[in-house]
């Protein structure tokens, strides 16, 4: 059974069967049909599909919002925001997908030598409830885009989201099992990754998840693309704009209640900055309205469930009882729903829960550092290497730290870290293998077939 729970009312909104084992295998079984028709149909006829998602995802996006916030608790605002980027993706791979899956011809001795790119079937996806939209529809897009199709198990507290996610497919005119969703509990993904018609899995979420299915992937033979959990370093240097770095990371800190992958976690400060850093980080937090997502005056909604509330809640103790300083928040309030307020935690040191794992909410960690190298050896210290970013005004030296020093499959430069269609998305270490978005991502997914004629 999933049911979606008000993470602001602590209220059922509605339960939804599982899936039998009888259905999971019809619903295979329909999918592999619709792939061997659908791979068959022109990249131009794909890329007018995916334009006419793009319009069914304008035309519904605020209904689609409202069912975000209310499953999974982020701000009205930004859930609107997360289809808006869905719909831009759309786009995006509709109106580049000829020029990405176009062959590479390679000068060779032979009469005609090229890469081709082709389809391989059906990709099942495994997704998260924080971005329950924006994370299905990066693998999704693309995929369908190259000619395969996708079955989505989707978290077990936004089945509504993953129930609209086919709908969009099905309203923008797409075969009927190009993109189907199934309701079942993640202690049942393998009965999907064992049927010989899943050829590939990508998962988003944390790294144990990840190291599950990629145990059941391998046993199975089958390709896996991971986007684990991340511990992002935003490294503050000590000739940093640090009222630009304060405003920016604050915000990245506050996106979807602090619940983001990439979100800015460990916040490496030069000591010279520190106290002012802190002063900046403690205002903005203390000036926003944290309440019903669906409320316009609301700046941050609660956390997706209350057992993640309480688990960071418990490493925020923890941290302090090692020697933290909690400057702002870190009580758990009372009255309904799975709320927490922005809290602050400084003088970090090596150890602390703060510092070794990743805080998946409204924290922020404040470390400091004595220099440059010391700032790149912090950053690096972790088992996570999802994303990161350099503040500097110098930006030829951030960028030079950013490009060769930093551990992490992205890093930017005075600005916070954020997935873009155009280019690829994804982490090293502890925070997943493979690529999302772009022509890498698409290209995850596909056949690289070398074609030689003599």
């Amino acid at each position: 059974m999933q049911t979606a729970i008000n993470p602001t009312t602590g209220e059922v909104i509605q339960t939804y069967p599982d899936h039998t084992p009888e259905q999971v295998q019809q619903i295979i079984a329909q999918s592999h049909e619709c792939f061997l028709k659908w791979r068959r149909i022109s990249i131009p006829e794909r890329s007018a599909a995916l334009k006419k998602v793009h319009a069914v995802i304008m035309a519904n996006k605020a209904k689609y919002g409202r069912i975000i916030s209310e499953e999974m608790g982020k701000t009205l605002k930004e859930a609107v925001t997360e289809v808006e980027k869905c719909a831009s993706a759309a786009n995006y791979f509709a109106e580049n997908g000829l020029k990405l899956l176009a062959d590479e011809h390679i000068v060779t001795e032979y009469s005609k030598s090229y890469v081709s790119f082709q389809p391989l079937g059906i990709i099942f996806g495994v997704m998260p409830w924080n971005f329950p939209f924006w994370q299905v529809l990066r693998f999704a897009l693309p995929s369908l885009m190259a000619g395969n199709v996708g079955i989505l198990k989707h978290a077990s507290n936004t089945p509504a989201c993953a129930l609209a996610i086919e709908s969009i497919f099905k309203e923008a005119g797409l075969p009927e099992h190009a993109f189907r969703s199934l309701l079942i509990p993640g202690s049942r993904v393998e009965e999907v990754i064992s049927n010989p018609k899943i050829v590939a899995v990508t998962l988003t979420g944390s790294t144990p998840a990840g190291k599950s299915v990629a145990a059941l992937s391998g046993k199975y033979l089958k390709k896996t693309v991971l986007e684990l959990g991340g511990s992002d370093a935003y490294l503050i240097l000590e000739d940093a704009d640090i009222d630009h770095a304060i405003k920016t990371i604050a915000a990245s800190r506050m996106l979807n209640c602090g619940q983001s992958c990439v979100s800015a976690k460990r916040l490496i400060v030069h000591e010279s900055l520190k106290e002012r850093f802190e002063r900046g980080i403690v205002e903005i937090f203390s000036k926003q309205t944290i309440g019903n997502p669906l409320d316009e005056a609301t700046n941050v909604g609660p956390m997706s469930r209350a057992d993640l509330r309480d688990e960071l809640h418990e490493q925020v103790q923890r941290s302090i009882a090692a020697g933290a300083k909690c400057l702002l928040g870190g009580k758990v309030p009372e009255g309904k729903g799975a709320f927490y307020p922005l809290t602050v935690l400084s003088d970090v040191k090596k150890g602390t829960p703060a510092y070794m794992e990743e805080m998946f909410g409204p924290v922020a960690v404040i470390i400091p550092a004595k220099d440059e190298l010391d700032a790149i050896t912090i950053g690096n210290d972790s088992v996570f290497g999802l994303g990161g970013a350099v503040f500097s005004k110098d930006v030829a030296r951030a960028e030079r730290i950013a490009r060769e020093w930093m551990e992490s499959g992205a890093c930017f430069v005075n600005m916070m870290v954020r997935s873009d269609p155009r280019m690829p998305f994804g982490g090293i270490k502890e925070s997943g293998y493979g690529r999302e978005l772009s022509a890498y991502g698409m290209r995850e997914f596909v056949n690289i077939k070398t074609i030689i004629v003599a």
